[in-house]
């Protein structure tokens, strides 16, 4: 089994902005906290303080119910546990913002995601605003629908316990989803692909964007992949079609868009909240 690498500290490269370094909007007049090497900014256009934090800091922020933006990869992937199931407004307020995609280019219409476990549900959340999304002609909400990946797409990948196998969702701007088990880079396990059973979802558009939620049994999770807070997922979005730009939360590697990479996959990293 492999070990979760160290905790990155903020760390400048030429083809990407900091890795691991958050960027955290205040909103009102919140108090300054002094935790470790924080720089805090004072962001004229939004009437906010940013704040950059490196990783270590990433649980009290959080724990602290604060808005933030993501700015290059993670180490490890912000997983929220607690008793109440989420919201659009969870989102909002605790979903991770990536400004950069697959090249490094800036992102102009900012695309967002959470995974928040409560008791009964794994639930990813993802939105994308100023656009009402590509969605593939026939997605429909609730439904299942193969090739979401050919339109706008927001996508997560989870490695299974034994590490023999992973899984891939699909969730489309309108609620349409797809799922498939997969036992090598590519290769589709035996029989798949085939639907999770009692998925949920529900979907959002207007004119400040998309927003998006499935919901999957825990139960289901756990027997199937050996779900547990030491698991390794990554979150993923294709945006922007038919001219597709790709966007990755995890580092998985150079060369061409591919997000199929298990073994590059990040570590889940657990938060609680009340």
């Amino acid at each position: 089994r492999r070990k979760k690498p160290p905790k990155a500290t903020a760390k400048a490269t030429r083809s990407h902005p900091p890795n691991e370094l958050l960027r955290f909007f205040f909103t009102g007049a919140a108090p300054i906290y002094s935790i470790g090497l924080i720089k805090l900014l004072f962001d004229t256009k939004k009437s906010h303080i940013s704040t950059g934090v490196t990783s270590e800091n990433l649980s009290f922020f959080l724990r602290k119910e604060m808005f933030f933006h993501l700015i290059g990869y993670v180490e490890q992937i912000p997983v929220i546990f607690a008793e109440r199931t989420p919201t659009f407004f969870e989102l909002e307020r605790h979903g991770i913002v990536l400004l950069t995609d697959w090249s490094g280019s800036k992102i102009t219409k900012l695309p967002k995601f959470l995974f928040w476990i409560d008791q009964t549900h794994f639930h990813f959340l993802a939105s994308q605003e100023d656009t009402l999304g590509l969605n593939h002609p026939d997605s429909r909400p609730g439904q299942y629908q193969p090739e979401l990946w050919k339109y706008d797409v927001a996508e997560f990948f989870l490695l299974s316990s034994d590490e023999n196998r992973y899984l891939e969702f699909n969730l489309a701007p309108n609620g349409g989803w797809w799922s498939s088990a997969f036992c090598g880079p590519l290769i589709p396990a035996p029989h798949e692909p085939l639907p999770i059973p009692n998925v949920q979802t529900s979907a959002e558009v207007n004119r400040n964007g998309w927003r998006a939620r499935a919901s999957i049994p825990l139960s289901w999770l756990q027997k199937s992949y050996g779900f547990s807070k030491s698991t390794f997922l990554n979150a993923c979005f294709i945006l922007n079609s038919p001219e597709q730009i790709f966007v990755s939360a995890g580092n998985l590697g150079d060369g061409d868009p591919d997000y199929h990479r298990p073994k590059r996959f990040p570590p889940l990293d657990p938060i609680t909240l009340a």
